[in-house]
Parts: structure tokens; C-alpha cells; sequence
């Protein structure tokens, strides 16, 4: 008797948690399908149409190659370091994002901030990226040559380092092949045109696809 009372306890149990389980984990997992992009206003179509920034050009790139995923952008002109981490939290909450593009960096070096408050930074924001359960891809940026050769290769070591650092693919300057021309470029030699931004998108798919991919 006591061997059916076993047998019958084991039956239930199994029916009560095992279905619940199972849906749960599933849902989760269907859950971190999007991507987040946490950048400044080189992500955020700064001065021309939202449909000509690179952002935009890559959710559509994703569609043609049998990718489709939901974009957030969350890029804001004139975001710093600071001001990325301090949004994070809430944006990794709100989209569950399977995946983050950092693109920051660049407010910062032009405003000549410390490169050890810029990495500490981008170091919480891979933390948060890692420990939420997303991937990461880091955009890096190179600045005007005024800027001296010891910050700007400081800059661009400190990306290199935090990629290694965190086993993140690396875009090491998200404007390759587009900053130095002027016929793709804005007035203020910042920001790209409409032109321009087919060519950020390439520098930038080198490196998402293959993570995408993995994300498979």
C-alpha cells in the first residue's frame, strides 16, 4: 500500500510541476530576442531622417537576412558614459534585450574627461550587460588629432581592453571610412550625412553578424 501511495504522490508532483516548469523557462528564453542600442547622437540619426541612420538601416539589413529582431534604440544626443549607466538598469528591465550595442565614449573624449572615469563606466555598463543575462558589442570611436596622441591612443586601448575584458566583439572605430571624407560627413565633421551611415552600417555588421549568429 504504502508503494501505490509513493507511486501516486510522484504522479501528482509530476503533474503540477513539471508543466509549469517547463513553459516558464521557455518564455524566458523567448524573451531576450531584441536588441538594445545604448549610444549617443552617432546612433541616434543626428540632423537627418530617422530612416537614414544606421540604427534603422540595420533593422531593415536584419529583415533581408532572415534576422528579424526588434530594435530599441535608446541612443540620445549628447549622452556620456555617466549618463548610459544611469539609464541602463530601467532599459535592460523594460526590453530584456538578448543582445546591447554600446556605442559611448565620444562625449566624454571630447570633453577631455579622465580616461579612467570613461573605462570605469563602460566597465559597470558590461557588468550590467553580463549579470542581466545579454550579450555585448562595443563600438569604439577615435578623436580629432588636436586631441593629442596620448588620449586618443589612450582611448582606443581602453576599448580594446574592455572588449578583451569582458569577451565582447569590437568595432574599433565605428566612422572608419566615413570621418575623414568630407562628401560624407556634416558641416561640423562630427556626425555622419545620410550618405555615410550605409557605410557605419557596414563597419558595424562586420562584427554584429557573427554575434548574432552565436545568439542562434
Amino acid at each position: 500500500m504504502l508503494k501505490n501511495f509513493l507511486v501516486l504522490l510522484f504522479v501528482v508532483l509530476s503533474t503540477n510541476l513539471s508543466p509549469a516548469a517547463t513553459p516558464a523557462a521557455a518564455q524566458q528564453s523567448a524573451a531576450r530576442t531584441s536588441i538594445l542600442v545604448l549610444g549617443d547622437s552617432l546612433s541616434s540619426a543626428h540632423r537627418i531622417a530617422p530612416e537614414a541612420g544606421w540604427v534603422h538601416l540595420l533593422e531593415l539589413r536584419l529583415q533581408e537576412h532572415a534576422m528579424p529582431r526588434s530594435i530599441v534604440n535608446a541612443s540620445i544626443s549628447g549622452e556620456t558614459t555617466a549618463g548610459g549607466r544611469a539609464r541602463l538598469p530601467k532599459l535592460l528591465t523594460d526590453a530584456k534585450p538578448a543582445l546591447v550595442i554600446v556605442e559611448l565614449g565620444a562625449n566624454d573624449g571630447l570633453r577631455g574627461l579622465p580616461l579612467a572615469e570613461i573605462r570605469t563606466n563602460l566597465q559597470h555598463i558590461l557588468t550590467a550587460i553580463r549579470d542581466a543575462g545579454a550579450r555585448s558589442v562595443v563600438l569604439g570611436i577615435e578623436l580629432p588629432i588636436n586631441y593629442g596622441p596620448q588620449y586618443r591612443d589612450g582611448l582606443r586601448e581602453m576599448y580594446r581592453g574592455l572588449a578583451q575584458e569582458f569577451n565582447a566583439p569590437l568595432v574599433p572605430f565605428l566612422l572608419d571610412g566615413v570621418a575623414l571624407n568630407p562628401d560624407l560627413m556634416q558641416d561640423d565633421g562630427l556626425h555622419p550625412k545620410a550618405a555615410g551611415e550605409p557605410r557605419v552600417l557596414d563597419n558595424v555588421w562586420v562584427v554584429l553578424e557573427p554575434a548574432l549568429k552565436k545568439l542562434r
